[in-house]
């Protein structure tokens, strides 16, 4: 290998992901409220990599109640870390969300921001599970108290399709 090509150690992590997927959504229908009522829904993604593996780039239609739009994900991997960054992007305000950053253990995926939710700081938490090669989960949760607990607000269970 060239001195300039860093090594993929890590890289593969979302290799999984490769490929279409239909989603069933389960989203909590309003966060850090209190709320137990949850909306189920559909959406599909395509994911494919770039950059000889240092990143890759998904395309989701969600197929929401509360409207019709499409997302984009780029995850970038930095190998001097050995972390990814995730930002997410939608229709809806086409600008890039403030990044995600972890990496996987054990087989799962942990990744964590801080952000602002309506008006206030909390932390936000991403959770990937790769369940089998035609299956994966993903979960969000927002932590209003400095990570001591954690609302989980929205699942998508993935098949390939």
């Amino acid at each position: 290998m060239p001195q300039d090509m860093p090594t993929l150690a890590g890289a593969q992590d979302f290799d999984f992901f490769v490929g279409q997927w239909t989603i069933r959504h389960r989203q909590l229908r309003r966060r850090l409220a209190g709320d137990t009522e949850w909306i189920e829904f559909d959406g599909a993604v395509s994911m494919r990599k770039f950059l000889n593996g240092f990143g890759n780039i998904d395309e989701t239609e969600i197929l929401s109640p509360r409207g019709h739009y499409h997302g984009a994900t780029l995850r970038l991997f930095d190998p001097a870390t050995g972390h990814w960054s995730i930002y997410w992007f939608d229709s809806r305000n086409p600008r890039m969300d403030t990044p995600m950053v972890g990496r996987f253990q054990d087989g799962i995926g942990l990744f964590y921001a801080d952000e602002d939710f309506e008006g206030r700081p909390i932390k936000v938490r991403f959770i990937w599970t790769p369940v089998s090669p035609d299956r994966c989960n993903w979960e969000q949760a927002f932590s209003a108290d400095g990570g001591a607990t954690w609302e989980t607000n929205w699942y998508m269970a993935m098949t390939r399709a």
